[in-house]
């Protein structure tokens, strides 16, 4: 293929990719949405979507405008979201497979239902992006990656003063009940790296294609003695205390639990792929170097 024929070829490709995104950002904007996923309604809010979004989930816990938004629940019925009058629902899989029915039929019947929930951090910007072309907010969502790129180049930076000697090892709990912790690519295992932390199971192996991953009180006692900080997320799947985790037969063997470095994070700042998990990342770099970390962005 010549010069001058390889330069139209991909001048084309430019051209077709530039309509797509148009015709996905200037198509119909939805003006009615319900969102049943607190990550969802989050991000929503972060494009400036407040007065578009007629209805949340029950789980919502930020911003606080959220929690003044009227109420929706898959029990709810087919009747209660089609007098809504919704032109968008954001649901995710875990949702999709537990009421398949009823998002079947509300689609069936022309309302647009979309499922979505990103794994990894990668996958979380394309995310972004998908709800800024369903929304109209393409560019908000494009601004939305840049300055959490241009606030984890901040992050860098501090983790770089932090020597290699002083680096935490961490285990990384997800759900106390039978000891689970996240996969390797997770976003909380993201999260924890961008502090500076050093993953202990990272051998971890995730359950039913999900970021939770298996690991067992056997495989985390035979890293008793280097395990420098253990973690746990506090949230909707794991209501676990501190005490909980101290006072767990044959705990007392982990160096953490014996010098007393645990500690309990909100899952909604680690786990929910939204721009807060910058905060989450401070927030776990404070707990492991507090002379190198605010408690908050600056």
């Amino acid at each position: 293929m010549s010069f001058l024929r390889k330069s139209l070829f991909l001048l084309s490709l430019i051209l077709i990719n530039t309509l797509l995104v148009s015709h996905a950002c200037i198509g119909k904007t939805p003006k009615r949405i319900i969102s049943l996923y607190p990550a969802h309604t989050e991000n929503l809010f972060s494009l400036g979507l407040d007065k578009e979004i007629i209805g949340v989930s029950r789980s919502e816990t930020y911003p606080p405008e959220a929690l003044r938004k009227p109420v929706f629940s898959p029990f709810d019925g087919v009747e209660r979201f089609i007098s809504a009058k919704p032109d968008l629902i954001l649901i995710r899989p875990m949702l999709e497979r537990a009421h398949f029915q009823l998002f079947s039929k509300l689609r069936s019947i022309g309302i647009k239902v979309v499922s979505l929930q990103p794994k990894t951090v990668s996958e979380m910007y394309e995310y972004w992006l998908e709800l800024g072309r369903l929304t109209g907010r393409w560019e908000e969502s494009q601004d939305m990656i840049k300055r959490f790129k241009k606030e984890l180049e901040k992050i860098r930076k501090i983790v770089s003063c932090i020597p290699e000697s002083e680096r935490k090892r961490v285990f990384f709990e997800s759900i106390h009940r039978k000891f689970k912790t996240f996969s390797s690519n997770s976003i909380a295992i993201f999260v924890l790296k961008s502090a500076g932390g050093i993953n202990i199971a990272e051998d971890a192996i995730p359950v039913r294609n999900t970021n939770i991953a298996a690991y067992g009180k056997e495989r985390i006692l035979s890293h008793a003695d280097e395990i420098d900080v253990y973690i746990s997320q506090r949230g909707p799947m794991n209501h676990v205390t501190k005490e909980e985790i101290i006072n767990e037969p044959g705990f007392q063997a982990i160096k953490a639990i014996r010098e007393g470095q645990v500690y309990i994070v909100p899952e909604e700042l680690v786990s929910r792929p939204t721009f807060r998990l910058i905060k989450g990342i401070y927030l776990i770099g404070h707990i492991l170097y507090p002379k190198y970390f605010p408690e908050e962005p600056r």
